[in-house]
């Protein structure tokens, strides 16, 4: 028996050393990939050489004697901290990251490879002008650099993940830039799923008034009435099981409400205490580890420019220079419609069009897939745009039998020139400048704010569809591509998009919210992404005679609902509590307890605080009451709280409270039993999830920030060292945005939002600020992969300072770029 011990316990101590050893040359191999900051290295392409100083928050200020060597210090950058983003984003937008990850990323290649976004990035190279054109080039240079080095020097694959996910890297060239920016446009586009969503509630709904309450408008004028879906497209069934969303975090297409979002707002020198111009913005995007923004600097020959950029993307998005400063929002502009194409019973390679039939433009693609067979997909193209499979955003349930739906998207130009006005913007010196800038610019439409030493402005950028008076849903519904009238008439003129300049009261803002009024054609939108943080801004701005930096940094980290403040009144004006305690232990205490905690609260969405947790579920519930007896299976689809819904319905605005009666029962429900039920509902959904006492509860446990490794975020112990979550405050419809993910069974988890803030103040400019949501290494052995992150919880900033001197004092290495 001893002999026996003895040797079971040398196996054991065998294994212990050899998984000891194993983990010692995982570590090794990972750590070879982290980059030298301070060295000097040889390179080929450089005119001179380019010195790259890190500050001591790990951000790249770029000096180099001509602009395309700038932007090739920039390349190289980027690959040295992202290099796994960036060529993760590049296989995404090319349709080939089945090739790395198998069977798992099919259906997304496949969409991918029917809109074509890649091959229309290739022809849109040479549309840009010169100086674009040597930007991308110097910029493909500096990357190629980077993977030279990694190759020549055996520095670990560049990163830890291509030990994993082991596929040859390309060389980077100009096109693969310019297809990053047709994929952020793909991420940022909601209104396909809208159209096939309100074509599906329309079909739903007995009566279609109640469409406007369900899918309502923001508030201001209304429109005339639409017509019937069913009456375009007569024979479909009302409901048709659809397809889910892919919910892969490599999946590049947002789910409904989690398309775009982003604040912004200025002050002009006579509503600033400094007496200059003020700039913040924050735009919002979906979590992720690392984040999808960079920091960097570029000294270029017209001045320095400082600010968030995207890997593989050679500009700043949102920064500023000395003399002028911008910020982007998503404008909700309507770039989007969906044409049903009739297919020639016939001849199946034919659809109609005004002048008859006509052969789809088609050719063949090839999937390859790791460890699998490859697939071949047959591209088909219309007059209209490229033909989507029936299961993209549940398109197959809106489209009768005999017909495919084909997508018109402003992003689908082969002459795209929208890098061409981004780099123009970069150079500008005047806000007349950086609007002149924006002509160029197609997509993804932005409303971009504007400062200079003595002005503001706000113009909505990106190409617009003319569309015709007559259009038959007003690009609120999918068509019938064969008419004439429904069909685009190439662009609206860049001098019609919304521009505001100078305003007589010296503050301009936008929160995704309702930015004018005007009727259709030239509408805009009739999709906004904001009805609710507005008026919290208003209300920011308005309290104030002059704004300071400081006060700006306030606002965007405010967290009280402006929802929840207006709503709550409205569903409990019956039920406060003013009788006598219910016994302890009992659904009617528990309900007591709840009331008398929403009644004293003052709308602040606390992470420390139980309300926000009780009065999310409670909405949540009661819009879950309301709509699944009209709608069906149709109500999962809804995933977010509407709060105009919920107003329409307790107002009883255009008969909108009849979704308080349940049809399927003989009583007929009032809206007081409504959200009697429904708080009853989310106190079990909390005691099942939570328990313990509602007092006691912490909205940030339910609410927290989830920046997720896209591929490694699941595996086994390795999520806890790639993942960052964090306890947040916020929600839906907070300025400090924390959007929650609709999903269970953590629909409150926060996964879109500020990944990246800045203050920019042109009265003092070196004292601007910004900050992003993880760190600037996309490495996770890196001290740098999350050392913003607590930071950027915590509501704190860094520098955003132009001044090389600062940047080299406290640097964390110097790299220096000298020419071959």
């Amino acid at each position: 028996m001893g002999l026996i011990f003895r040797w079971l316990l040398r196996i054991a101590a065998g294994l212990v050393v050899l998984v000891v050893l194993a983990i010692g040359l995982v570590y090794y191999l990972a750590n070879q990939s982290l980059p030298d900051y301070d060295q000097t290295e040889k390179v080929a392409g450089l005119s001179a050489p380019v010195e790259i100083i890190r500050d001591n928050a790990n951000v790249p200020h770029i000096f180099g004697d001509s602009d395309p060597d700038v932007f090739f210090g920039l390349g190289y950058a980027h690959a040295q901290d992202r290099l796994w983003q960036m060529t993760t984003l590049r296989r995404t937008v090319q349709g080939r990251l089945s090739e790395v990850f198998g069977a798992r990323t099919v259906r997304i290649d496949r969409l991918l490879r029917r809109l074509d976004l890649y091959r229309l990035a290739q022809q849109s190279v040479s549309a840009q002008d010169d100086y674009t054109t040597a930007a991308l080039e110097a910029y493909s240079a500096g990357v190629n650099a980077r993977l030279n080095e990694i190759n020549d020097e055996a520095l670990g694959r560049g990163a830890p993940e291509m030990f994993l996910f082991n596929a040859p890297v390309a060389p980077w060239h100009p096109a693969d830039s310019l297809a990053i920016i047709k994929l952020m446009s793909l991420q940022l586009s909601g209104h396909l799923e809208e159209e096939v969503l309100r074509a599906r509630t329309a079909l739903m709904l007995d009566d279609n008034a109640r469409l406007r309450d369900i899918l309502p408008d923001a508030p201001g004028t209304g429109i005339a009435a639409l017509p019937e879906y069913a009456q375009m497209f007569p024979g479909l069934p009302r409901y048709a099981q659809g397809t889910p969303v892919s919910d892969d975090p490599l999946s590049p297409f947002p789910r409904r409400g989690l398309a775009g979002a982003s604040n912004a707002w200025a002050a002009a020198p006579s509503r600033s205490a400094s007496g200059g111009t003020l700039l913040a913005n924050d735009p919002h995007l979906g979590f992720s580890a690392p984040s999808t923004w960079y920091l960097a600097r570029i000294e270029l020959q017209s001045g320095g420019v400082i600010g968030a950029t995207i890997p593989g993307f050679p500009a700043i998005l949102s920064g500023r220079s000395r003399k002028l400063g911008w910020g982007v929002t998503s404008s909700y502009l309507d770039d989007q419609d969906v044409f049903i194409e009739k297919v020639n019973p016939e001849n199946t390679d034919e659809y109609l069009t005004p002048d008859g039939y006509k052969r789809f433009e088609s050719r063949p693609s090839i999937i390859k897939i790791k460890d699998s067979t490859p697939i071949t997909l047959t591209l088909r193209w219309t007059e209209n745009g490229p033909v989507l499979p029936g299961s993209h955003y549940n398109l197959g349930t809106v489209t009768p039998p005999g017909h495919v739906a084909a997508l018109g998207w402003t992003a689908l130009d082969p002459q795209d020139t929208t890098v061409s006005a981004a780099m123009a913007l970069m150079r500008a010196q005047t806000v007349q400048e950086a609007i002149a800038a924006g002509e160029r610019y197609i997509a993804p439409s932005q409303n971009l704010m504007l400062i200079d030493r003595e002005t503001i402005a706000l113009k909505t950028i990106g190409a617009v569809p003319r569309r015709d008076p007559r259009q038959q849903s007003k690009g609120r519904l999918p068509v019938q591509g064969w008419r004439a009238e429904n069909r685009w008439q190439s662009r609206q003129p860049y001098a019609s998009n919304p521009e505001f300049v100078s305003p007589r009261g010296g503050i301009l803002g936008n929160t995704n919210n309702k930015i004018l009024e005007r009727p259709f054609p030239n509408h805009v939108s009739y999709l906004w992404g904001d009805t609710q943080r507005i008026n919290r801004w208003q209300r920011l701005m308005q309290a104030r005679q002059v704004h300071t930096r400081d006060s700006f940094i306030e606002a965007q980290l405010d967290t009280v609902s402006f929802t929840a403040r207006s709503l709550l009144p409205l569903i409990g004006a019956d039920l406060w509590f003013t009788g006598e305690a219910a016994p302890d232990g009992t659904p009617e205490r528990q309900r007591q307890i709840a009331l008398s905690l929403l009644a004293e609260w003052n709308g602040e969405m606390n992470e420390h605080l139980p309300e926000p947790l009780i009065y999310a579920a409670w909405l949540r519930a009661l819009q879950t009451r309301l709509i699944e007896d009209e709608l069906g299976p149709l109500a999962d689809e809804y995933k977010h709280v509407d709060p105009v819904f919920i107003e329409r319905v307790y107002r009883d605005i255009d008969g909108a409270g009849i979704w308080c009666d349940v049809r399927q029962s003989a009583p007929r429900e009032t809206c007081t039993d409504m959200a009697r039920l429904a708080l009853d509902d989310a106190l079990v959904w909390i005691g099942e999830h939570f328990g313990g006492a509602l007092e006691s509860l912490r909205w940030g446990d339910a609410h927290q920030a989830t920046h997720d490794h896209p591929v490694l975020g699941e595996v086994p112990v390795l999520r806890y060292f790639v993942n960052i979550r964090q306890s947040t405050s916020g929600g839906d419809n907070t300025l400090q945005r924390g959007r929650t993910s609709g999903e269970d069974p953590d629909p409150f988890l926060n996964v879109h939002g500020a990944g990246y803030r800045g203050v920019y103040d042109l009265a003092d400019p070196d004292s601007s600020v910004f900050i992003i949501s993880t760190g600037q290494s996309g490495h996770f052995l890196s001290r740098h992969y999350d050392d913003l992150a607590q930071l950027w919880r915590r509501g704190e900033y860094i520098p955003m300072s132009l001044d090389a001197e600062l940047a080299r004092a406290a640097s964390v290495g110097i790299t220096r770029l000298i020419p071959q």
